[in-house]
This record gives C-alpha cells, structure tokens and sequence, in this order.
C-alpha cells in the first residue's frame, strides 16, 4: 500500500519506521522540508518529500501535525491522492499547552477531528491520537496475544474505518470502533481511554465511561 505520512515528529517517525518494515510504500513530509528528513529516509527506505507531495498517488494519508498547524497545510493537499483514499487524523487539542484557542472547538463544540476535517475539506478517521509512540515500536504483538493494546478508532466512513483497522491490525494492536467523529470526544485528551494500555475489553469500558464535558486543563 502506498502510505503519505505528513508529520514526523514521535508518532510520524515511528509510523513510518513500522509501516516501511512491514513493506508499505511511504512517503513522509513535514514543515522544514525533505532535507529534514534524510536521516528518517536513509534509516527506514522512505522517500523524503514536501507536504505538497505526501498524498500524490497514496491510498492512505496520515496527517500528525500539531492542531494549530492544520490550517497551514498547503492548498490541494489531496491533489493526485489515489481515489477512494482514507486519512488518519492523530490530532489533539492542546488550547493550554500549544494550540491556543480555537473558537469551534471551544464555542461551537466541535470534536477537534471534526474541525480538522473541516480544515481539510476531507473526512477524517481518528486514531493513534491517544497512543504511546513508543508503543509503536515496543508494544505489537500477535493476534489473540493476551498482551495485545487495542486502540479506539472514530469516523464517519465505515469503508474508510475498516482500512484504518485492517492497518492498525497489521501493526499489532487490535482496535475498537469507538463510533462517529462527532463521537470521538470519547479518545480526546483526558478521556480514560487515552493513553490506555488495555485490551478490547478495557477499551470498550473506557470508551462508554467518558464524558462529554471537556476538562479545564483542556479548555482555553
């Protein structure tokens, strides 16, 4: 499969390092240019592009960029994605800490993967937002592994959501299907099912015991 990763911070860097080992062919961008990134290239095989040219040709699009950042991206991000493709939103919303305040998330009530969606112009599935990037690398194992982390998974297009289960299987990890973007405030930040380390079971528990009511520490 051909995968575009535009971010490559923790969880960018090391989903390219796990998707390339598993045979993927990746392309991965972010905002200081592909020179950037010849280190992350020449380790993993990737091929080191701008953010202009992560999605040309990719089935799949990762965007893991910082939130304030979103709306930053270049226009025509999409432009040569191939056609049906489906993008992975790991985004958070750190008003306090990074993003500062963003009024449709804080006013309006939008799931924050709702309002990157709308920035993209594109549905978006939510994933990895809550894991580990480390984990990534340490924590895959076998299916039926009693060890094995499950990782909530939000969105709108059930066609889309499937790919985005199949990948996360594939990376060792199970999944649960945690709803709707606008139900995906279940996986924001300071939600008991970020930053789980659990099995199908504790997540499914996690999710339902979430409430809708955004943390002070995570409000602007």
């Amino acid at each position: 499969m051909k995968i575009g990763i535009i971010g490559a911070g923790n969880i960018g860097g090391n989903l390219t390092r796990r998707l390339t080992a598993l045979g993927h062919e990746v392309t991965v961008a972010n905002s200081r240019g592909p020179q950037s990134l010849a280190a992350l290239a020449e380790e993993t095989g990737a091929t080191a592009v701008t953010a202009a040219e992560a999605a040309r040709g990719a089935q799949v699009v990762v965007v893991t960029v910082p939130l304030k950042n979103v709306p930053d991206l270049p226009s025509g991000l999409f432009a040569g994605a191939a056609e049906g493709f489906t993008v992975i939103d790991t985004g958070n919303y750190y008003p306090q800490q990074r993003d500062g305040r963003i009024d449709a998330i804080e006013d309006d009530g939008l799931t924050e993967s709702r309002w990157t969606e709308r920035q993209l112009g594109h549905p978006v599935i939510k994933a990895f937002n809550g894991t580990y990037a480390e984990d990534l690398l340490s924590k895959p194992r076998p299916q039926g592994d009693p060890e094995r982390i499950a990782l909530p998974v939000a969105g709108d297009d059930a066609a889309a959501k499937q790919v985005v289960r199949a990948l996360i299987d594939e990376l060792g990890f199970d999944s649960v299907d945690s709803g709707g973007i606008d139900e995906s405030w279940r996986q924001q930040p300071d939600t008991p099912v970020y930053g789980l380390r659990g099995g199908v079971d504790e997540v499914v528990e996690a999710l339902a015991a979430a409430s809708p009511e955004r943390p002070a520490a995570f409000r602007a």
